[in-house]
């Protein structure tokens, strides 16, 4: 059994506490005593999760860095192991508790393997608890209120020897001047906001993520301008909700504002997730419009059709009010438009259910992620009677996804003999052949040369598939 050197442990009462304080800005300063720790030592990091945790992990690769770590790509020939994990869905837990299983006979062969576990998971109390009682191996736990501790608390653990669980249950401060490691050299993420306020009823985000606070414009517009100078082509605008950005200043300055001054830095593409039907508004479209540069392709969860089922969940919007948003979406010039939908949340009905068919019939986003819904301990919903079977919550899921596909195939068939401008990504899975991403967010396949990559080309389409394009440059 591992001995603990110190406990700061999630709680869930403190997380949902919401007050009118402001957030306050830190920075984020390397300990330059830190910066050998890792000498002669390899990382490696798993990660789940959504977009935010992707950038996270780049934030976390760059600290190891800077302690003199050097990173590799198989967990088996590693010094040090951390899993960057999610809590959005069970299937998350699983695969993060699946690979501390694996892990845990690793560390029986490599007894100085260190073995760490952050991000969501890790803000919840019932994972913290099932880590201190049964996984007593695992060297260190932090959250996501304190990426920028991981050099105390990595130097700690050296000393020591022991167990070290640090994790703030806050309203979260933000940290500017963390250092990055981009995983790719020209498309970038960007945070402009942290946390949430919606407390969705099947969410665990606002006691993960801590409340909404807004990064300062300045330091937004000078991480972006400096991606540009790098060449980079893209960025992506990170938040839990995108469109609250600025809610949370005693000024007015909202992501409509925010949206207009990152088009103005030049950058070529630009993009933002995810949005909440609750925030969008008119002058966000207008912008949308009146900018080349900000890409017609919207990200609008709209959870289920029926307006009872959203009304338990709390999404703030009726079935009704999300289609004015949606009509209102499509007048922007070739705009694509994917969604979330849950089935089998606590009391859906087959009518409920049809009136979420019904809404997919109407909207045929071009794409859209279905799940089950996943009860997740702490939350409102996970009280709820549940009286659907699994066989049945199944089958629905399986009808949508059928509807859906089809929707996806015929946007693409759509696009059958059309130039679009595309950003080279890289080399495709398809032998010889280069891939990249349309302003629609759309996955093209075409030959062409190595050089391409990280351009923005023009490429006719000539084939379509329910996933992605077939294309050839023009």
């Amino acid at each position: 059994m591992k001995e603990v050197i110190s406990m700061l442990l999630p709680s869930y009462s403190e997380a949902r506490k919401r007050t009118k304080s402001n957030s306050i800005k830190e920075f984020y300063e390397m300990n330059p005593l830190f910066s050998k720790i890792g000498n002669g030592r390899k990382y490696y990091i798993k990660t789940y999760g959504c977009q935010m945790n992707e950038h996270d992990t780049e934030n976390i690769k760059a600290i190891l860095d800077d302690l003199g770590f050097v990173e590799c790509n198989d967990y088996l020939n590693a010094d040090l192991v951390l899993l960057n994990t999610c809590s959005i869905r069970e299937n998350a837990h699983n695969k993060a508790f699946g690979m501390l299983g694996r892990l845990k006979h690793v560390k029986q062969l490599n007894k100085s393997l260190i073995v760490g576990l952050c991000g969501c998971m890790a803000q919840e109390e019932v994972v913290v608890e099932e880590i201190m009682k049964k996984y007593k191996w695992v060297d260190f736990v932090f959250g996501t209120h304190n990426i920028h501790r991981l050099p105390y608390i990595l130097n700690d653990l050296l000393v020591s020897g022991k167990q070290k669980i640090e994790v703030y249950s806050k309203e979260g401060n933000i940290v500017e001047g963390m250092p990055v490691k981009r995983e790719n050299k020209y498309k970038a993420y960007v945070n402009i906001m942290y946390g949430c306020d919606k407390f969705c009823t099947y969410c665990i985000v606002p006691y993960t993520r801590g409340k909404q606070r807004s990064r300062c414009k300045d330091d937004i517009i000078n991480e972006i301008i400096d991606l540009l100078e790098n060449g980079y082509q893209e960025v992506t605008l990170l938040g839990q909700n995108v469109n609250a950005y600025g809610k949370d200043f005693s000024f007015s300055y909202n992501l409509e504002n925010l949206l207009e001054d990152v088009a103005k830095t030049g950058i070529p593409r630009i993009r933002f997730m995810t949005s909440h039907p609750w925030d969008f508004t008119d002058g966000m479209i207008n912008v949308i419009k009146k900018y080349d540069n900000i890409m017609p392709s919207i990200h609008l969860p709209v959870q289920s059709g029926s307006s009872k089922i959203l009304k338990l969940m709390g999404r703030r919007y009726t079935k009704e009010d999300y289609l004015i948003l949606f009509n209102k979406l499509k007048c922007i010039p070739n705009v694509s438009i994917s969604t979330d939908i849950i089935v089998g949340f606590p009391s859906e009905t087959d009518d409920d259910f049809n009136e979420t068919l019904n809404l997919v019939d109407y909207c045929k986003f071009d794409n859209a992620f279905t799940f089950i819904f996943s009860p997740r301990v702490g939350t409102p919903a996970a009280k709820l009677k549940d009286i659907t079977s699994l066989e049945e919550k199944e089958r629905r899921l399986h009808i949508l996804n059928e509807k859906v596909n089809t929707y996806f195939l015929e946007n693409n068939k759509k696009m059958i003999g059309k130039k679009l401008k595309v950003l080279v990504d890289g080399v495709s899975d398809k032998e010889n052949m280069l891939y990249g991403y349309t302003e629609t967010n759309k996955l093209i396949n075409f030959i062409g040369n190595l050089n391409l990559i990280g351009k923005i080309v023009e490429v006719e389409v000539t084939d379509a598939k329910t996933w992605s394009l077939d294309g050839k440059i023009v």
